[in-house]
């Protein structure tokens, strides 16, 4: 055999073994990961955030990439001033225009009862789900799905959505029973990679201690998640992690670079992440959803800009303070409400007062302003206790003030001093009802918002009374603050030592 035929042979030889022995090219996929939550205002804040420039980031992500899966992680039918009139059917309207792959409900999707998200889920242009969420009796809930299965460019993707178990005490949810948030998703995330998932994705809303123990269970690829109203964004090298900010004002699409290699028969995915930012302000509101916000615009507009007075004080409705201290505007709803009642004294839950702004000395207070207070159309109501369960009242509302907790209670006719370093239900140190001590035995007449009295934000001691307030009786919290201070025309409220912490 002559050296030429020796080499074309041997050449031919080495070619057929690299066929058989190196692996195939691997194929590269991008895949785009957009989540929101926490939506709430259908228009924009100082140029930034609501629906038509969240529509517009959609719309552009899909069109860049076909690979783009879009998801809502919780909260938008409540609060807001606009839902206060059509419970949360505007967001539902504005949300079709660009319709998500998946929405998971928010506590805030229950603040109008049960009833009002099945019809709001029915009217959707896209699918609900969660897996820990049945009736009662562990039966399904129709039209609320579970684990999604999606292919996307020839990779399952799994969309495990998960509500937050706290719901029932925070919101409106009737007998619908909530399974435990982290031992449930992480769960059912394991069992979709056993599935034949290639990618498992948690849609979860959530706060930031949950989160972060599903981050630790090492199950989920990707996670997306709202609640805590932040902007955040995380990669451990295992987890993909966004928290969704509040109002769109920022969004982070989440670009995976997939590789899928097979060898040996056996497939292999390995991903990294690039995370966006994207400032709200820079994007040009899309057109469609512009249209119709500025429907609801003027609506509010002819409604709400009509003065009722003026506040000669600074008022302050700041989420960190309402849920923390006493505040100026606290002071003017609890005062307010047991003005028009009559009461001893009053309790508003810090959780219910939204605007989350300041309000300058001299200021012109709309029914406008009162309204976005006060969005949920929760009614006052009377109620006869004893000392003794008013001070359980009180513990509860300070049990976790640490977390910022919603059940804070901002008071009038009275005032408490509390030490936030002993353990919840022991910290309350002293109480007083006018100019004498809060006497365990003695009853006093107290008006609450309807929401607590049923035992919301843990006010469990409030049912405990005898009811003043005829069934279906009270009027709206907003409507006895905004007759409060018309009837005053000017208002002076101020931290005057109605709540204080131990030193202080």
């Amino acid at each position: 055999m002559s050296q030429a035929r020796r080499n074309s042979l041997f050449l031919a030889v080495a070619l057929a073994t690299s066929a058989i022995t190196a692996p195939l090219a691997a194929e590269t996929v991008k895949i785009t990961l957009l989540g929101v939550g926490d939506v709430y205002n259908f228009t924009e804040d100082d140029g930034r955030g609501g629906f038509a420039r969240m529509n517009a980031v959609a719309r552009a992500e899909r069109a860049a990439n076909p690979n783009t899966i879009y998801v809502f992680d919780g909260d938008m039918l409540s609060p807001s001033l606009l839902s206060g009139f059509d419970l949360g059917q505007n967001t539902i309207d504005l949300t079709n225009i660009v319709p998500f792959d998946l929405a998971v409900p928010g506590n805030h999707e229950f603040d109008f009862g049960p009833e009002n998200f099945t019809e709001k889920m029915k009217a959707s242009a896209y699918p609900w789900a969660a897996i820990n969420i049945t009736r009662d009796d562990g039966t399904p809930i129709e039209g609320l799905g579970g684990v999604m299965m999606k292919e996307v460019a020839g990779l399952k993707i799994a969309l495990v959505p998960v509500a937050q178990d706290t719901t029932p005490e925070v919101s409106s949810s009737g007998s619908l029973s909530f399974l435990p948030t982290v031992e449930t998703a992480v769960a059912a995330a394991k069992g979709a990679r056993e599935g034949g998932a290639d990618l498992v994705v948690g849609v979860v809303q959530t706060p930031w201690d949950n989160d972060r123990q599903l981050i630790a269970s090492k199950a989920f690829d990707v996670i997306l998640s709202g609640d805590d109203h932040l902007y955040t964004t995380y990669y451990d090298g295992i987890t993909a992690y966004v928290e969704t900010s509040v109002d769109a004002r920022y969004l982070s699409p989440v670009d995976l670079t997939v590789e899928v290699e097979e060898k040996d028969g056996k497939r292999t995915i390995s991903w990294v992440p690039n995370f966006r930012f994207i400032d709200t302000a820079m994007v040009e509101p899309d057109p469609e959803t512009a249209a119709k916000v500025e429907t609801y615009a003027k609506f509010l507009d002819d409604t709400l800009n009509v003065v009722i007075g003026t506040t000669e004080t600074p008022l302050d409705s700041r989420r960190n303070v309402v849920r923390g201290e006493e505040s100026s505007m606290g002071n003017l709803i609890a005062d307010a409400m047991r003005a028009q009642t009559g009461a001893d004294v009053a309790i508003m839950n810090g959780g219910g007062i939204r605007a989350d702004r300041t309000y300058d000395a001299g200021t012109q207070l709309t029914r406008r302003d009162m309204l976005t207070e006060l969005p949920f159309g929760n009614t006052t109501q009377v109620t006869e206790l004893e000392g003794k369960q008013i001070l359980l009242a009180l513990e509860n509302g300070v049990s976790q003030v640490e977390k910022g907790a919603g059940r804070f209670p901002q008071v009038s006719g009275m005032a408490f001093v509390y030490d936030p370093a002993k353990e919840p239900g022991s910290r309350i140190v002293s109480v007083t009802v006018g100019d004498a001590a809060l006497d365990p035995a003695k009853t006093y007449k107290v008006a609450v918002n309807d929401y607590i009295l049923g035992g919301g934000d843990g006010y469990d001691a409030l049912g405990a009374g005898v009811m003043l307030t005829n069934a279906g009786g009270g009027g709206l919290v907003a409507q006895d603050v905004m007759t409060y201070v018309e009837k005053s025309g000017t208002v002076s409220p101020k931290v005057e030592g109605r709540i204080k912490t131990v030193g202080q």
